[in-house]
Order: structure tokens, then C-alpha cells, then sequence
């Protein structure tokens, strides 16, 4: 499973690191980290973190999966 979270879009609500703390936590009070591409005994822990997420900011994807890198300005 690939992790990709919208910077733009996340606003630190939280839900994420409450519902999988081992992927997704704060460093530095509101600066998200996340493991882009968790271990499978996580899956369900991380499918519940995005469907949490209040403004939608997760996008879950199978690494077969091509994900478009962001262009340059971080535009896409």
C-alpha cells in the first residue's frame, strides 16, 4: 500500500496519528510525518486513518499502482 497525504489540504486535526499511530505521527507540534509505504499488518489501521481524515487529505494506492509526482511548484 502507498500513503500520499495532501500537505495542502491536511489541516493537523490528528485523526491519522490516533488511528495509526506506528504511520502517522507530528514532529514539532504540527509538521506530519508518515511512513509512505507501511508494513501490511497496518493496512486496516491506515485504511481507518483515511476514512477519519476530516478534510479527505489521504489517498491509499496498491504499489502496483503508478502515483503522479507532484510537478515542479508542487502543482500537478
Amino acid at each position: 500500500m502507498h500513503v500520499v497525504i495532501d500537505l495542502n489540504r491536511c489541516q493537523s486535526y490528528g485523526q491519522c496519528v490516533y488511528a495509526a499511530p506506528e504511520v502517522f505521527r507530528f514532529r514539532g507540534g504540527e509538521s506530519l510525518e508518515y511512513d509512505h509505504v507501511p508494513d501490511a499488518r497496518y493496512e486496516q489501521a491506515v485504511e481507518r486513518a483515511a476514512l477519519a481524515c476530516p478534510v479527505r487529505a489521504i489517498t491509499l494506492g496498491r504499489p502496483s499502482e503508478a502515483v503522479p509526482a507532484p510537478a515542479a511548484g508542487g502543482v500537478r
